[in-house]
């Protein structure tokens, strides 16, 4: 047992420490992936376990290139390393969707990049280090994300959209049902249609994940003579 763990903590590159790296990255980043997937993000388990496992192997690949071919005991293991934190930019930015002015996927990108950096530390030997940063990364992604809906950060700004068959001069019964439901409203855009006798509202607001849409809109349309209402994320007159 003591030669095993010597040899998974030995500074060269030598087989049972090599298998050791890689089932643990693959091990820490499953994990990560597992809270994304939870999420219901396109990048998951298999994706997150495959990204920590290649910056372990290509550490893994730093320091054994010197050392075999090179006899050098302090070669320079930062050289492919250093490509895999410039190259993860590339999955992390195709994990990051532009939608209609809402961004989306910034904080799995932002995983990814910590995975491979994860994985990097665990080629070098780092694990306790690696095990904690995990932890870590657990902690912020899900307490921390119950801690911010808690107190209001987790707000997201949205345009409410609503076609009225009358002209609206007075949107205070609008201001009053929406602090009912705890949205904030920050601003208002109205358009007059005078001829048909319609109008136009964008209602922009910050509503949490947790509030009753269906239920909004039902209230929302006993208000006025309603045509229509919908949920967007950019203005439109």
């Amino acid at each position: 047992m003591n030669d095993i763990l010597t040899l998974i903590n030995s500074v060269e590159v030598n087989t049972t420490s090599a298998i050791f790296k890689l089932c643990l990255s693959l091990i820490l980043g499953s994990v990560v992936g597992l809270e994304r997937k939870r999420k219901g993000q396109t990048a998951g388990i298999r994706t997150f376990a495959l990204i920590s496992m290649g910056a372990t192997l290509a550490m893994l690949i730093s320091i054994y290139v010197p050392q075999v071919y090179f006899g050098l005991k302090n070669g320079d293991p930062g050289r492919i390393a250093a490509q895999v934190v410039s190259g993860i930019g590339f999955l992390g930015a195709g994990a990051i969707i532009q939608m209609k002015g809402s961004v989306r996927g910034l904080t799995t990108a932002a995983g990814i990049w910590m995975v491979a950096a994860i994985g990097l530390a665990v080629g070098v030997g780092l694990y306790l280090l690696s095990i904690i940063a995990t932890a870590l990364i657990l902690i912020i992604l899900m307490p921390l994300e119950r801690f911010e809906h808690r107190i209001g950060m987790g707000s997201e700004s949205r345009i409410i959209r609503i076609k009225v068959g009358c002209v609206v001069e007075d949107i205070e019964d609008y201001r009053n049902l929406f602090k009912q439901h705890k949205v904030h409203l920050s601003n208002v855009f109205v358009e007059y249609d005078y001829d048909k006798n319609i109008t136009h509202i964008n209602f922009v607001v910050l509503m949490k994940d947790n509030v009753d849409n269906v239920k909004l809109f039902a209230q929302l349309r006993q208000l006025y003579a309603t045509h229509s209402i919908s949920l967007a994320n950019q203005v439109n007159l």
